[in-house]
């Protein structure tokens, strides 16, 4: 019952997720972050069994920083996606796959924004707009709708805005809290949450 979002934009990816952690029918946390820095301009989204999230995450994450201190420089968004869809695919043949599914996005100085969508599969796709869980039945309509290639970072945050109401209006689970990110050239950076519709 978990949702990731994300659009890119011209100069900018904007990413959001929910807050919700919990575990069979009881909600345990609404305040979890479910994105990964994986470098100064590389976000995950991870959700799936909640211990496969965070330590699949934090693999990627320390190996694509290994790779930073023995070489000099950050893999770009293309390449970490790259890495992170072998290491996914050679669990997934293992004893002990991880049910993950995931969102990375980031900014690369000579191809600009990218978004990448991948599943547990390890199937793996560059997109322009992408959403994971239950919640992609209810926003995948206004993406289509709504996207544009060159949109404006005010005109993806009302986008992003109208599929959180849609998914807090229409869904049968309470979302009331989000977080929403861009990656822009100049790094990661936070916007504020949305209003909540149902109170806590």
């Amino acid at each position: 019952m978990e949702f990731l979002l994300g659009v890119e934009g011209k100069d900018f990816v904007m990413v959001a997720s929910d807050c919700n952690q919990g575990r069979s029918i009881v909600r345990m946390k609404d305040d979890y972050d479910k994105m990964f820095k994986l470098s100064d301009q590389l976000v995950m989204l991870v959700t799936g069994e909640s211990g496969d999230t965070v330590q699949f995450a934090e693999y990627i994450e320390k190996n694509i920083q290994l790779y930073k201190m023995r070489n000099g420089y950050e893999l770009s968004p293309h390449a970490a996606v790259n890495f992170t869809r072998k290491e996914l695919a050679d669990y997934l043949r293992s004893r002990t796959p991880y049910q993950v599914n995931l969102l990375l996005a980031g900014y690369d100085k000579h191809s600009g924004p990218e978004l990448y969508y991948m599943d547990y599969l390890a199937s793996q796709q560059k997109v322009p707009y992408a959403a994971h869980g239950y919640g992609a039945f209810f926003t995948m309509g206004i993406l289509d709708r709504y996207y544009q290639a060159d949109m404006s970072l005010e005109e993806a945050r009302k986008v992003i805005k109208q599929c959180i109401s849609e998914l807090q209006k229409r869904f049968l689970i309470s979302m009331p809290n989000f977080i929403i990110r861009y990656i822009d050239k100049d790094g990661i950076h936070d916007l504020e949450k949305p209003d909540t519709v149902v109170p806590l």
